[in-house]
């Protein structure tokens, strides 16, 4: 297993657009890095104005966890965009190819294929995450220090600066959780297609339609709001309260394992009955 998923590694990172998402997170992360660099204090002096009567705020909370923080919002849109661009092909790039039969030549079982191509997707998606928590994070604690991190949840909460980096690396864990969800969508539709953007395209508007479903209060529609995986892909959020509720937090995990499963289970169904004609 580990010689295929190894094998798997290296058609990823062999691709072009493998690097995509990697090149626009540098791009943003220097965006954002550079205008809170000129203009970060104004910023957050506007946001904390209708404080000033109350409270005394001291510190320097323009710095690497607030930055990091305001990065980490765009994994409930665009990262996932970059994650299904790799995960789109990995199955379908094969039939686009015309590789599908001298894969399946080797002496190795469908289901083991898939179990591959799962496991190297997942991979590729904590190597990203990593990567973002290192330009993000680790790169803005070196260009601004680091402080306290002030907290825009349903009240505005300050977190001391020892209580914070810990809080970061959970986030990312479960990160990477709502993005692995993410990928498993794309290599689903990846197998039931042979041209890498129906799947890109498909994933996208299921997160599209899911978003727009949690939005809408009919009393149909909230009965299967729980049941939407993207309700819990922003569930990072949950280790930036005070205190960290670990019952809902285990509840959005055991949600999005349940859809990776499921998830697998039908991929690799539609993959060993597949007929293989390319």
């Amino acid at each position: 297993m580990l010689t295929l998923i190894n094998i798997e590694l290296v058609k990823i990172f062999s691709k072009w657009r493998t690097y995509i998402g990697f090149i626009v997170i540098v791009v943003l992360t220097g965006i954002v890095q550079t205008a809170m660099y000129f203009e970060g204090k104004d910023s957050i002096n506007m946001t904390t104005q209708r404080f000033a009567d109350s409270f005394v705020i001291l510190g320097n909370l323009v710095n690497g966890y607030f930055i990091a923080n305001i990065l980490l919002q765009t994994l409930y849109i665009h990262i996932p965009f970059l994650i299904v661009l790799v995960g789109g092909d990995l199955l379908a790039g094969e039939a686009t190819q015309g590789t599908y039969r001298m894969m399946l030549t080797r002496p190795v079982s469908r289901l083991k294929i898939v179990t591959a191509k799962f496991l190297s997707g997942f991979v590729y998606t904590t190597l990203f995450m990593i990567f973002i928590f290192i330009v993000s994070l680790g790169v803005s604690c070196l260009i601004f220090g680091t402080g306290e991190l002030i907290v825009f949840r349903k009240q505005v909460l300050i977190l001391a600066s020892s209580d914070v980096l810990w809080r970061f690396v959970c986030a990312y864990l479960f990160a990477i959780l709502s993005m692995s969800t993410v990928i498993s969508i794309a290599i689903f539709f990846s197998s039931l297609v042979e041209n890498a953007i129906g799947p890109i395209i498909s994933t996208m508007a299921v997160i599209i339609i899911f978003i727009i479903l949690s939005a809408l209060q009919f009393d149909f529609i909230k009965s299967i709001h729980p049941y939407l995986f993207t309700n819990y892909l922003n569930d990072w959020k949950l280790f930036f309260d005070d205190p960290v509720d670990y019952w809902e937090v285990t509840k959005s995990a055991s949600v999005l394992v349940a859809h990776i499963a499921v998830l697998y289970a039908a991929t690799s169904y539609i993959f060993i009955k597949k007929d293989i004609l390319s």
